[in-house]
């Protein structure tokens, strides 16, 4: 049974190929890592499974339902007004979990990837590994079961870059998601 798939997706801009033919198959609790040169579609191919854009031809394929995908982009994207928790809280806010509950589990996912003393503080607050770390855990608060990865510890030092691989293998062994994981060569 598959979770997702992409199968023969081609993608075009301004009249330019970006994307395919190209077909990927994802099975729950996979792993699979999307290796290439800047420019190849491995972003692309992320952004169709995540149903974040449509192929301009091919069919896209996705089981999960709402909420059930999460992704991790380059850049952390948190809110810059609000604070660890809050940030982390976001997509239970927005599905309607209760304020209470939203926090309580925005904790939890918090101190899962080490961060729990950094909860009231605001992204200008945050080293990058740190605010990376708050993304992963938004992501991780609403037990995905496909978790989107594009790139991101490409800005991080070399530690901190093995630190959080370490950390989404542990986070994965515990909730096991389908992970795809977008990465230059």
């Amino acid at each position: 049974m598959s979770l997702a798939a992409l199968n023969a997706v081609e993608v075009d801009y301004a009249g330019s190929r970006a994307l395919g033919p190209f077909t990927l198959t994802l099975a729950p609790g996979e792993i699979v890592a999307l290796v290439g040169p800047s420019g190849c579609g491995k972003s692309t191919a992320l952004r169709l499974l995540a149903g974040l854009e449509a192929p301009s031809r091919g069919a896209v394929t996705r089981t999960p339902g709402r909420g059930e995908t999460a992704v991790v982009f380059q850049a952390p994207t948190l809110m810059p007004w609000s604070t660890a928790l809050a940030n982390v809280a976001l997509p239970l806010a927005l599905a309607g979990v209760q304020r209470a509950k939203a926090r309580q589990r925005a904790a939890e996912a918090l101190a899962r990837v080490g961060l729990q003393a950094a909860a009231k503080l605001k992204p200008a607050q945050l080293s990058g590994g740190m605010a990376m770390r708050v993304s992963l855990a938004r992501a991780l608060v609403t037990e995905p079961r496909l978790l989107l990865l594009d790139e991101p510890f490409a800005a991080l030092d070399e530690i901190s870059r093995r630190n959080l691989a370490d950390d989404v293998l542990t986070l994965w062994a515990q909730t096991r998601p389908a992970i795809v994981f977008v990465t230059t060569m």
